[in-house]
């Protein structure tokens, strides 16, 4: 078995059945930035930070809500405030639960309704399951909704790049910023809160080149997260269980660090889908990387059909982490059907080398992701994906085997002969499904239905579904 393989089979459970398992403010005014240090004018200390996860988690992964202290008296007010806070919390769960039977009778019955809309994604291969995938986000679609929290100001919070290689972390956020259909206003309606701040912004305004002094940003989001757990009941009652943080930086899963329960409980959309570095398929979720240079994808989708494609594989990339030194070293310039460069030659597109190549190959960087991967897909050329511990976006509901083609790090030598063994008939198959699995990668302004933005938050919902937030006061 491919080493690369072993992170589908981790995967793979998620959406068929895991599911189904459980089943006060800084100032007046505010939050304001200094220009030399951009921190938090107040510093606060909260038991958040402190609490332990196993204090309040159950085996089956459901968070249970801690219990009065002794001798708190049920009819006290502030148990009643706390009662009437839980009921909101009984019926967000309920519509889970509903939310859960409907997905699974569904796929048990293999039953639609002619208002689905089915018909707009391919029924193939590139899922795992895809009457589960499509009755699931049409649940999500129906009931998911999204507590944006509005403390924090520009540029760190609110606000993300969108015009270069962590652009889906801006745009995301943009969109969270102005979306309509899952944003809800009211907090007690939520199922998930986001953390709206920039990891990339972060880097950008609080870190000095080559220094390697992180304090800034740890202070940063120490603070911010103490604001919130101050302010407001929701993240101390989950310990961060049902909230979500976004980043497509190197540095997300670092930021991640420095609020425990940050790391360990929250659902962290990284880029950095990095299982060796503590990335959880089960509760994280594998961000797409994706480089629009101009801020869209115009000119970026599309490619030549199968008997034009006269170059086998395609690579061009600067030397960038071990796995890229390995194949440069095998193969940069080297070979007429493995073209492999260190910087595309004079005179040569980039993308038309991508449009042109059957097979393009998306080695690892320093970090595991790849916006090759992306490439690929909207040049509709088979992507080769050369990794180690990284688990690829979207992987609980697409068939990567389907449309892509892995190769561990120790068989770079043998790049050649695999592709060249792969039957033609096969290759005309992994081209087809590139092309059928493109729209869910797909930038759209506004979103659209089952593109990138839908698959992100779709990746979310199904995190949220194996959470249950339990209150034992009422069991």
């Amino acid at each position: 078995m491919k080493p690369s393989s072993l992170i589908f089979m981790v995967v793979a459970p998620l959406l068929a059945v895991s599911i189904f398992l459980c089943s006060s403010d800084i100032s007046s005014k505010n939050p304001s930035w200094t220009s030399k240090d951009y921190v938090f004018r107040r510093r606060t200390t909260s038991m958040f930070l402190s609490q332990s996860l196993s204090q309040h988690t159950n085996v089956t992964g459901s968070v249970s809500i801690p219990r009065p202290v002794q001798g708190e008296k049920k009819d006290s007010p502030s148990l009643s405030a706390s009662a009437k806070e839980l009921s909101k919390l009984v019926i967000i769960e309920a519509g889970l639960a509903r939310a859960r039977v409907s997905i699974k009778e569904a796929v048990k019955n293999h039953s639609s309704s002619p208002d689905d809309g089915l018909d707009s994604v391919p029924r193939s291969n590139v899922y795992r399951n895809a009457d589960l995938f499509h009755r699931s986000y049409l649940e999500m679609e129906k009931t998911f909704k999204i507590f944006v929290y509005k403390e924090g100001d520009l540029p760190i919070f609110h606000n993300g790049p969108c015009k270069n290689i962590y652009s889906i972390e801006g745009r995301f956020i943009d969109q969270m910023e102005v979306e309509t259909k899952f944003r809800t206003f009211d907090p007690d309606k939520a199922h998930v809160y986001f953390l709206s701040f920039s990891v990339t912004k972060m880097v950008q305004y609080l870190y000095e080149l080559g220094s390697w002094d992180y304090g800034a940003i740890k202070t940063t989001v120490v603070d911010y997260l103490g604001v919130i757990a101050e302010k407001y009941p929701y993240w101390n009652r989950s310990l961060g269980a049902d909230h979500f943080m976004l980043s497509c930086h190197d540095w997300g899963p670092r930021t991640s660090f420095y609020v425990p329960n940050l790391y360990n409980n929250s659902i962290r959309v990284l880029c950095n889908a990095n299982t060796s570095e503590g990335f959880d398929p089960s509760r994280d979720v594998s961000l797409p990387e994706i480089n629009l240079k101009t801020g869209e994808t115009i000119g970026l989708v599309g490619g030549l059909s199968p008997s034009n494609r006269n170059v086998l594989a395609f690579f061009s990339g600067r030397l960038h982490g071990g796995i890229r030194s390995v194949l440069l070293d095998h193969w940069k310039n080297k070979d007429e059907d493995v073209q492999v460069y260190e910087k595309t030659p004079k005179g040569v597109s980039y993308n038309d080398m991508m449009s042109k190549s059957k097979y393009c190959l998306c080695p690892s960087g320093y970090e595991v992701a790849s916006p090759r991967i992306v490439e690929a897909i909207y040049a509709e050329c088979v992507p080769v994906l050369i990794s180690e511990n990284y688990v690829p976006p979207f992987s609980d509901v697409l068939n990567w085997d389907s449309f892509s083609v892995q190769i561990s790090v120790s068989d770079i030598p043998n790049i050649k002969r695999i592709l060249t063994e792969i039957p033609q008939d096969r290759y005309i198959t992994l081209q087809k499904n590139v092309k059928q699995v493109q729209q869910h990668f797909i930038v759209n302004s506004p979103p659209e239905r089952y593109d990138v933005f839908h698959m992100i938050l779709h990746s979310i919902w199904l995190r949220r579904l194996n959470i249950r937030i339990r209150d034992p006061i009422l069991e």
